[in-house]
């Protein structure tokens, strides 16, 4: 007899035990609490929206997720912890876009590959918001713009940190408009908003968490949004895109897993975060705090980063910030 008539049916039993392991895994995730690193300070943005996502985890896994705080380098140090982490989908990383729009663009030698992290799913968007000081006069973004150009030096514009979204989404709401506008850049946001709301820098594109205190307020003038359809808790404010055609531009945040998780756990995470966020309550918290879920496959995010990378690695490089 042939020895193959042994070998063969032992090959194809390891073949389907080897595909069938990471199902097992992924059936039984997670075994033990899941640590979610985040690339910012406690209290900040990501932060708040990390735990807000880990409350209905908690309930869907029966283990309750761990926040574990890895600030600075623009998320460098975040990501690097994410990436010399074990692939079994216990060690996620709940990043902001700049980590995937920003970094690869700007540094040659990264100690990973952003291309590499395994997508789990979308968290949220944060629309920007398109605001004039209300000692300015103007009503509309085309009433901006249009003095703006014709405005002797142009008008200032709180460009925040350079090369943060918010300084490219002046730069490219600049190039787009043709409107004369002039960064002004700030290490923080409080001085920002002060100089803001007293006129002395008439111009801010911002997220809206930040400034629907001084929109509801009447402190400042709500012009326009850069989503991509009206938001619903400012039904009645028109899109940027209405005066500029295809301009929007929102901050973002993802979860991804370390290179090498199985797909199987991948899809089983992604799935349980959209139940997670699904939730009417957790829809609610989000809104309240100017971030929009919206959800999306693992092959949907990873479409979506490199679109999200087309767009804005031509305006990094515009303003000089392009790795040699």
């Amino acid at each position: 007899m042939s020895v193959l008539r042994y070998f063969l049916p032992n090959v194809y039993l390891s073949m389907a035990l080897f595909t069938a392991a990471p199902i097992a895994q992924a059936e039984d995730f997670p075994t033990r609490p899941v640590k979610i690193i985040v690339q910012t300070a406690p209290g900040s943005s990501l932060d708040v929206m990390a735990r807000l996502v880990v409350e209905p985890l908690a309930q869907i896994w029966g283990q309750q997720p761990v926040i574990i705080n890895q600030a600075g380098a623009g998320g460098l140090i975040a990501a690097r912890a994410t990436a010399a982490a074990a692939p079994d989908g216990h060690t996620l990383f709940l990043a902001g876009g700049s980590v995937f729009v920003v970094l690869p663009v700007v540094q040659n030698n990264l100690p990973f590959d952003v291309d590499e992290f395994v997508p789990i799913g979308f968290i949220a968007d944060q629309p920007y918001m398109l605001l004039a000081s209300n000692k300015l006069g103007v009503n509309s973004t085309a009433e901006l713009i249009a003095l703006a150009k014709r405005q002797p030096g142009g008008l200032d514009s709180v460009a925040g940190t350079r090369g943060g979204l918010q300084h490219l989404t002046v730069e490219w709401f600049r190039n787009r408009s043709g409107a004369n506008l002039n960064m002004i850049h700030y290490p923080g946001p409080a001085q920002a908003m002060n100089d803001f709301i007293t006129g002395r820098v008439p111009v801010m594109m911002q997220t809206v968490a930040p400034v629907a205190g001084i929109v509801a307020a009447g402190e400042a003038k709500l012009l326009g949004v850069a989503s991509t359809a009206r938001l619903p808790n400012y039904p009645d404010t028109p899109l940027v895109s209405d005066t500029v055609p295809s301009f929007t531009s929102s901050g973002w945040s993802i979860l991804v897993a370390p290179k090498g998780t199985p797909q199987a756990i991948a899809q089983k995470i992604n799935a349980d975060l959209r139940t997670a966020l699904g939730r009417p309550d957790v829809i609610k918290k989000f809104e309240e705090l100017g971030n929009y879920t919206r959800p999306m496959t693992p092959q949907e995010l990873a479409e979506f980063v490199r679109n999200e990378r087309d767009t804005w690695r031509p305006v990094v490089k515009q303003i000089g910030m392009g790795a040699p």
